[in-house]
């Protein structure tokens, strides 16, 4: 039996169902978003969208075994970071 959603694009996911899917609150999904520390997103039209497997591969990336498991990567908390990239760096006046 095929697949009937075969042929369709992702399913896309605004900010309140994927914070849920995260089992975070929407405001910290958008701090995360601001500070470029959240999964991959898309914007159509003036609507963020999330596709599921960014959100799986996003949260993945703080997977462990145990508390001194360094794992494979992190998923740093929502607020700004001293490695601001530079489009993001605040500018200067003189």
């Amino acid at each position: 039996m095929s697949d009937p959603l075969a042929g369709f694009p992702p399913r896309y996911l605004r900010t309140p169902e994927a914070a849920r899917f995260l089992g975070l609150s929407g405001r910290t999904l958008e701090k995360h978003r601001t500070y470029g520390t959240g999964p991959t997103y898309r914007k159509i039209g003036g609507r963020v969208v999330y596709v599921l497997e960014d959100l799986q591969g996003w949260a993945e990336r703080g997977a462990k075994t145990s508390t001194s498991d360094p794992g494979q990567g992190a998923v740093l908390p929502a607020k700004r970071h001293a490695a601001v990239s530079p489009a993001y760096a605040p500018r200067t006046f003189r």
